[in-house]
């Protein structure tokens, strides 16, 4: 049964912006470890790629928060949801702490994937429960 869809497009001017104004602070506030190291690696090789990193990372997050129907209060936070990808490539949720429990307490599976073009970011989020739990 679906339990909800969450959509967000990200304008990656605005996240160069607050990259500009914020610096690495911006980046370790919306990334996991894990993610920030992939973005240091990235934006090591090529700055538009790591930039573009951060911005499908906050735009499948925002995407997420929503289709769980938390938006960004707790248990939901930037770095307890972590978009990492499988060796294949595609993209999965993998949740940490108080909202990895919350999440699985529910029944809860999510399906997520991400797309940047030049100028945006955009993710879909579709959340899923796998069994009779009550929400």
């Amino acid at each position: 049964m679906i339990y909800g869809i969450g959509t967000d497009i990200c304008d990656l001017r605005r996240v160069r912006a607050t990259f500009e104004r914020q610096g690495d602070r911006f980046a370790r506030k919306v990334l996991s470890d894990a993610e920030y190291a992939v973005w240091e690696r990235r934006r090591a090789r090529w700055p538009a790629r790591g930039l573009s990193y951060l911005a499908t990372r906050f735009s499948a997050k925002e995407a997420f928060s929503k289709a769980i129907g938390l938006g960004m209060r707790m248990p939901m936070s930037w770095r307890r949801c972590e978009i990492a990808n499988l060796p294949s490539g595609q993209p999965v949720i993998v949740l940490h702490g108080e909202l990895k429990t919350w999440f699985e307490a529910r029944g809860l599976r999510a399906h997520v994937t991400v797309t940047d073009e030049t100028d945006y970011a955009a993710s879909f989020v579709v959340v899923e429960q796998t069994d009779s739990r009550t929400p």
